[in-house]
C-alpha cells in the first residue's frame, strides 16, 4: 500500500507551534501517549501490521523547501531556528508501539523526547482513520462530486450568516483527497460570494500551501497535560500562558483553557494574560455556558469581551456554528473551528472518534520515573487518561 502522508506539511498547525514552544521551553522533558477509540471499533484482521508500514513510512518524510518557505512567508511568528530544525527532522518508527488484540480492538502508544513524538499524533490519527476505511472497503463508496457540492452548500449557509470559519479536520478525515475537495469547495464558495462571513482557512499547513491559504491553529490540550504532569495542575496554566508568551510574544494569542476545566484556569487567568492573548478556545462544555463565563472573566478584569475572539471548536456541525453566531457576536468576535463534520461527511459512512492523548511526562531524561496526567474536560465524557489519575487531579483542584 503506498504512504497515506505524502507530505511533511499534511499536518495541523498546532503541532508545530507547540513543538517550536516544547523545544524552546522543555527541550529535555519526555513523553508517553496512548491512543484511545471511543467507538471501541474492531479493526480489520491485519490492520496494525498495515499500520505499523505506514509508520515505518514517515521515516521517509523530508520537509521540503517549498514546504520551509511557505511556513517562513505566512507563520512569521516561527522562529527562523525552528525551520532549521525541521530540515533535519527525521521520523522513528521506533517512538511508536502497534498492536491489535484477539478482538481486533487497537493499542498505539508512543514514547520518547516531546519535541520528537509531537509531531507523530495528527499523522497517525489521519493514517488510522484513511486505512480503516480503505481495507473495510467503504472508500470505494466515497461521492468526491457530491461532497464537493454538499460542502459548497454549508460554506454558502456558514458565509451568509456572517460567520468566520476554517477547516479543522484533519485528524479524522475520511481521506487526504476529502480534506483536500472540502478546503477547495470552501476557498471557491468564499470567493464567489458576497455575503459578510469569511472562510479563514485551514489547520492543515500542507493544504494551506496548495490553496493559498492561512494556516489556522495555536495549541492543544497537550501542552498544559504535560506541564500538569510535570508540576501539578493547579498551576499548569499559568505556566503554559507564561511559557507560551515567552515563545510567541503575544503573536500566537488564542489560549486553549479547558484542559483542566474553566474554574483552575480562571484563577490562573489575570489581567495581564487576558490584555496579552487575544482570545480562548472553547472546546468542550455547552457553547452558551462557556461564553458567559469568558464574558463575565473579561468584564471582571476590566476588559471589554467585544474586543477579544472566542473560538468555537467544540464536535461543531454547520447548525452548531449558526446557532452560536446568532448570539455570540454581541458579547465576542467569534469564529469556528469545524472539523469531523467538515472532513467525513459521507452518506453511509460512520466517523471515527479516535483520540492520541498525553498520559504521562517527565522534565528530563534522567528522572528515573515518569508523572502520570490526564485531561479534565468541561464535558465528563471528554476526560483522558487513568480514571485513578484524573480522580486525583480533581481532588487536586477540589473539582467535585
Amino acid at each position: 500500500m503506498d504512504p497515506i502522508i505524502k507530505h511533511f506539511t499534511d499536518d495541523d498547525l498546532y503541532k508545530f507551534t507547540m513543538c517550536c514552544a516544547v523545544i524552546d521551553n522543555f527541550p529535555r522533558a519526555q513523553v508517553k501517549y496512548q491512543f484511545t477509540d471511543r467507538n471501541n471499533l474492531v479493526y480489520p484482521a491485519g490492520f496494525a501490521h498495515a499500520l505499523q508500514e505506514q509508520i515505518e513510512a514517515l521515516q521517509d518524510l523530508r520537509i521540503t523547501p517549498e514546504e520551509i518557505d511557505f511556513m517562513r512567508k505566512r507563520c512569521t511568528y516561527l522562529p527562523s531556528w525552528f525551520g532549521t530544525y525541521l530540515q533535519g527532522f527525521r521520523y522513528d518508527s521506533r517512538w511508536a508501539h502497534v498492536e491489535q488484540d484477539a478482538s481486533g480492538h487497537l493499542h498505539i502508544g508512543f514514547e520518547g523526547a516531546w519535541g520528537d513524538t509531537i509531531l507523530l499524533e495528527v499523522k497517525v490519527l489521519a493514517t488510522i482513520s484513511e486505512l480503516y476505511y480503505r481495507m473495510t472497503g467503504q472508500a470505494n463508496t466515497i461521492d468526491y462530486e457530491d461532497f464537493y457540492r454538499r460542502s459548497y452548500a454549508k460554506g454558502e449557509r456558514l458565509l451568509e450568516a456572517g460567520c468566520k470559519f476554517c477547516d479543522m479536520g484533519t485528524r479524522r478525515r475520511a481521506s487526504f483527497h476529502a480534506e483536500d475537495v472540502l478546503v477547495q469547495a470552501m476557498k471557491d464558495c468564499n470567493e464567489s460570494s458576497e455575503w459578510p462571513g469569511a472562510f479563514t482557512g485551514t489547520s492543515n499547513v500542507y493544504l494551506a500551501m496548495k490553496h493559498g491559504l492561512k494556516p489556522i491553529g495555536t495549541m492543544a490540550h497537550e501542552f498544559v497535560a504535560a506541564i500538569g504532569g510535570m508540576y501539578g495542575p493547579q498551576m499548569a496554566n499559568h505556566i503554559a500562558m507564561e511559557q507560551w508568551r515567552h515563545t510567541y510574544r503575544g503573536a500566537l494569542g488564542t489560549f486553549l483553557y479547558d484542559t483542566y476545566g474553566w474554574e483552575i484556569f480562571s484563577l490562573n487567568f489575570s489581567e495581564d494574560f487576558a490584555n496579552q492573548f487575544k482570545g480562548l478556545r472553547v472546546d468542550s462544555g455547552d457553547n452558551h455556558e462557556q461564553l458567559m463565563k469568558i464574558v463575565d472573566k473579561y468584564r471582571s478584569l476590566g476588559v471589554d469581551p467585544r474586543t477579544k475572539q472566542v473560538i468555537f471548536s467544540n464536535g461543531l456541525s454547520t447548525d452548531d456554528a449558526l446557532e452560536i453566531q446568532s448570539y455570540a457576536p454581541q458579547y465576542c468576535q467569534p469564529s469556528f473551528g469545524i472539523g469531523t463534520h467538515f472532513t467525513n461527511d459521507f452518506p453511509g459512512l460512520r466517523p471515527m472518534n479516535i483520540v492520541i492523548k498525553l498520559i504521562a511526562a517527565k522534565i528530563t531524561e534522567s528522572w528515573t520515573f515518569y508523572n502520570e496526567t490526564c485531561k479534565i474536560s468541561e464535558d465528563a465524557g471528554k476526560h483522558t487518561g487513568n480514571s485513578a489519575v484524573v480522580r486525583r487531579f480533581m481532588e487536586a483542584l477540589h473539582m467535585k
